[in-house]
């Protein structure tokens, strides 16, 4: 029976990913400089903010339909990025998730309704910043191709975090248990003209 369930056990997508690199956020400076260039918002029609988390029998994917950001761009180089997530749009493959997602076993909507992530430096292919999500700050820096265009400025990125790190500890079902790890996947676009 061990063996059976063993091997019944799913593969975790996030598994396979880069992970994040999560450490506690920096003092701030006396005098916080922002990034040089001029912002430009993303087309969150052209855009998404998604994630995969798994459990023993399986995966589910989501998304957030509603978020707001912008990048800043100086000579032709990205220097910062900004966004705000309304964690209550959150959408699941399974409608019993989406709204599971939303009480305090996950996002906890109705104490924590954004989440945030502001950069603090974008360098040799990372970016890291600052992530606030369920009122736990965090520094985050994670991988990312951003390329910037005549028209458009497109950043992907898939990295894996750990959930427990922003205080989300339902594990789940006994027999059913849920992964620690969860794949993120951005995919934005930034259109400049």
């Amino acid at each position: 029976m061990f063996l059976t369930l063993m091997f019944a056990c799913s593969e975790n997508p996030a598994e396979q990913a880069t992970p994040a690199t999560v450490e506690a956020p920096p003092a701030a400076p006396a005098e916080p400089a922002g990034p040089v260039g001029d912002p430009v918002a993303v087309d969150v029609a052209a855009s998404s903010i998604g994630f995969v988390g798994a459990k023993f029998t399986g995966s589910h994917e989501g998304h957030f339909k509603t978020f707001t950001g912008k990048l800043f761009v100086h000579e032709g180089v990205a220097t910062g990025t900004e966004f705000t997530i309304e964690t209550g749009s959150v959408w699941a493959d399974a409608d019993d998730l989406t709204g599971h997602l939303q009480d305090e076993d996950f996002f906890f909507v109705e104490k924590f309704p954004q989440a945030t992530f502001t950069s603090t430096k974008i360098e040799g292919g990372t970016v890291t910043g600052v992530l606030d999500f369920r009122g736990v700050q965090k520094e985050l820096t994670f991988p990312t191709v951003i390329e910037v265009g005549e028209t458009a400025t497109t950043m992907k990125s898939e990295f894996s975090l750990n959930r427990k790190d922003w205080g989300v500890m339902y594990d789940g079902k006994a027999d059913n248990l849920i992964e620690d790890l969860v794949l993120i996947k951005l995919d934005l676009t930034f259109p400049t003209a």
